[in-house]
């Protein structure tokens, strides 16, 4: 992103940052869970489901990083 141009604003990341991407398919159910986020982490907090989702995916993660 810095290297491109496109964001000229863009400083940088902090040291440790995570970001997903989804498919536009998929665009109704992310409007739908972010609607519902404050219902949704009474069950599940915010740091449990960060850690779920990276667990599930495979993705490798240092829990320094983690909330």
């Amino acid at each position: 992103m810095k290297e491109s141009g496109k964001f000229p604003k863009f400083k940088g990341w902090q040291e440790g940052y995570g970001a997903f991407t989804s498919s536009v398919k998929e665009k109704n159910n992310v409007i739908a869970y972010i609607k519902n986020q404050k219902e949704h982490h009474k069950s599940e907090s915010f740091s449990d489901e960060f850690r779920r989702l990276l667990v599930e995916n495979g993705i490798e993660f240092d829990e320094k990083y983690l909330l």
